[in-house]
C-alpha cells in the first residue's frame, strides 16, 4: 500500500530502521482514491479521458510507472486543476528521486486539496527527502492534525522532528503511531531512540523490550548498549554492543564495541576490536582512528604513530591528525620510524601551526639519529615561535637543540623563558639545572633540581591528559 524509503544508519544520521513513507501508492490505489470522474464540474474528463485515467492509474498500481507517466503527463496538460492526475504525476517523480520535479506537483496537489490528509503526507514526505525539514514538519503536522490515528504519517512527522533536533516532540508522534501501529518495530525503535536522545533513558528502554525481533536486531541491541553507557551499566553496555556486532559486522558496529571499550580504558580489548575491524575494512577512518587512541592509551607510541600517520597518508591536510601523530611521535623516542615524518612534512606545509611544527622538531631532538637534523629542528622551532611566541614547549626544544650543540649558556634564555611561561615544566627545570650547573651556578641548578623533582609527576599528568583529550574526541564523534 506504500512506497518505503530507508533512512540511512543511526550512528551517521538520526534512524536506523526507520521508513520514509508515501501515501499515494500501491494495489488499490484507484479505488482508493476514487479517481478523477468529477473532481469538479468545471474539469469533468471526457469519458475517452476518463478512461485512459483508469487504465494508467492501474499501470501504476501494478509498478508500471514509465507506462504511466506520459499518459497522466497528458492529461495534466489538458486538466491542470485534476488532483489525481496531479498528485500521482508528483508521487512518480518522487518515487524515482527526482524531487525538484515532484515537490511543484504535490504542492499544487495539495493546493487543489487542502483538506486532504494524504496530500499533505506526501507533500511533506517528499519535503523531508529533499532535507527542508522546516516545510516537512508544517506539512505532515497539517496531516496528523487532519487523520492523527494514521501511523504512517506520525511515523513521518516523528522523523522530521528529530531531524530538527526537536525529540521531545518527536517522541511523542511515534508515540502517537506506536497507538496505531503496536507491533511496528522501525517505529517502535524510532519512538525509543527520541526518548534516549531526550534523556529518558528508563523510558527507551521499556519501549525498546517490546520490540519482538530485539534481541536479533543489531539496532535495538546497540541502542540498548547506549542506554546502559548513559545509566553507568559499562559490562552491560558492552555485552549489548557486542551483540550487536555479532549480528551486523558492519563498520559502525564494531566501531561502537571499540569506542565503549576505549571509552573506560579497556584499551587491550579495545585493541583487538579495532584490530579486527581495520582489517575487515580497510579504508575505514574511524576504525584508524579508534586503534590509534587504543594503541596510545595502551602506551604503545609506535603503533599509535603507525595508525595515525596511515590517516595523515590518506588526508595530508588534516590537522588533528597532525596532531594524535605528533603527540604520539614525541614520545617514540628510539621507535622513531618514517611515519612519523610525515609529521614534518605537514608542519612545513602548515606553517601558522605551532604545535605541529614543535611536535616535529620534538620528535627530530629525541630520537637517535637527531645529530643528522638539527638545522631542521631548528627552522620548525623558529617557525613554531613565530605562530606561537607564548608555546612554552617551542621554547623547551630550543634549549634542548641548543644542549645538544653543547650551547649551554645559549640554552639558559630558552629554557628560563619555558618555565617562565610553565612554572611546573619538570623536564625544562631539569634541563635548565643541567645548563646552570655547566656554567657554574650551583645554587640555582640545586634549586631547579628540586624543583624538577616537585613537579616529576607533571609528565605522565600530560600524558594521561592527552590520552584523555583523544578518548574524548574519539567519543565525540559517536
Amino acid at each position: 500500500m506504500v512506497g518505503v524509503f530507508a533512512i540511512p544508519p543511526r550512528r551517521f544520521f538520526f534512524l536506523a530502521p526507520g521508513l520514509l513513507f508515501f501515501f499515494f501508492h500501491g494495489p488499490g490505489k484507484a479505488q482508493e482514491a476514487k479517481p478523477a470522474t468529477r473532481e469538479t464540474s468545471v474539469d469533468a474528463m471526457a469519458p475517452a479521458d476518463d478512461r485512459a485515467l483508469k487504465l494508467a492509474l492501474s499501470a501504476y498500481d501494478q509498478g508500471d510507472a514509465r507506462k504511466a507517466e506520459p499518459v497522466l503527463r497528458e492529461l495534466a496538460q489538458r486538466y491542470p486543476a485534476n488532483f489525481v492526475v496531479t498528485e500521482t504525476l508528483g508521487l512518480i517523480c518522487a518515487e524515482r528521486g527526482d524531487g525538484a520535479s515532484a515537490i511543484p506537483l504535490l504542492e499544487k496537489a495539495s493546493a487543489l486539496r487542502p483538506s486532504s490528509a494524504l496530500a499533505l503526507a506526501n507533500l511533506g514526505t517528499a519535503y523531508l527527502k529533499q532535507g527542508r525539514t522546516q516545510d516537512a514538519r508544517r506539512a505532515l503536522a497539517g496531516a496528523a492534525a487532519l487523520d492523527p490515528a494514521n501511523p504512517r504519517t506520525q511515523s513521518n512527522l516523528g522523523q522530521a522532528l528529530a531531524q530538527a533536533g526537536l525529540f521531545r516532540q518527536a517522541a511523542e508522534a511515534f508515540q502517537a503511531a506506536a497507538r496505531a501501529a503496536p507491533a511496528d518495530p522501525d517505529i517502535l525503535y524510532n519512538w525509543a531512540f527520541a526518548l534516549f536522545r531526550e534523556g529518558h533513558f528508563n523510558q527507551a528502554e521499556e519501549v525498546l523490550v517490546r520490540i519482538p525481533s530485539k534481541e536479533s536486531s543489531p539496532s535495538a541491541q546497540s541502542l540498548l548498549g547506549d542506554i546502559d553507557e548513559k545509566r553507568g551499566h559499562f559490562e552491560d553496555a558492552v555485552q549489548h554492543f557486542k551483540r550487536a556486532a555479532a549480528l551486523d559486522s558492519s563498520e559502525q558496529n564494531i566501531d561502537a564495541l571499540g569506542v565503549e571499550l576505549a571509552r573506560h580504558w579497556a584499551f587491550n580489548a579495545a585493541i583487538e576490536i579495532f584490530t579486527y575491524g581495520a582489517s575487515k575494512y580497510p579504508e575505514s577512518a574511524r576504525l584508524q582512528l579508534g586503534l590509534g587512541v587504543a594503541k596510545y592509551g595502551n602506551s604503545d607510541y609506535a603503533g599509535a604513530s603507525q595508525a595515525f600517520s596511515r590517516l595523515l597518508a590518506q588526508d595530508p591536510a588534516n590537522a588533528l591528525y597532525a596532531d594524535f601523530l605528533g603527540r604520539s611521535c614525541s614520545l617514540t623516542a628510539a621507535e622513531w620510524d618514517a611515519g612519523c615524518d610525515l609529521l614534518t612534512d605537514f608542519a612545513q606545509r602548515h606553517p601558522q601551526n605551532a604545535t605541529a611544527a614543535c611536535y616535529a622538531a620534538a620528535g627530530i631532538l629525541h630520537r637517535p639519529d637527531e645529530a643528522h637534523h638539527l638545522d631542521l629542528a631548528r627552522q620548525l622551532l623558529r617557525q613554531a615561535l613565530a605562530a606561537d611566541p607564548r608555546l612554552a614547549q617551542a621554547y623547551f626544544e630550543m634549549g634542548v637543540l641548543e644542549q645538544e650543540e653543547l650551547h649551554w649558556l645559549e640554552s639558559v634564555a630558552f629554557l628560563e623563558q619555558a618555565v617562565t611561561l610553565d612554572p611546573q615544566y619538570a623536564e625544562a627545570h631539569y634541563r635548565l639545572a643541567r645548563a646552570y650547573a655547566r656554567i657554574g651556578r650551583r645554587e640555582q641548578a640545586q634549586t631547579e633540581i628540586a624543583l624538577q623533582q616537585k613537579y616529576s609527576q607533571r609528565k605522565k599528568e600530560i600524558v594521561d591528559a592527552r590520552l584523555k583529550d583523544l578518548t574524548t574526541f574519539l567519543i565525540t564523534l559517536h
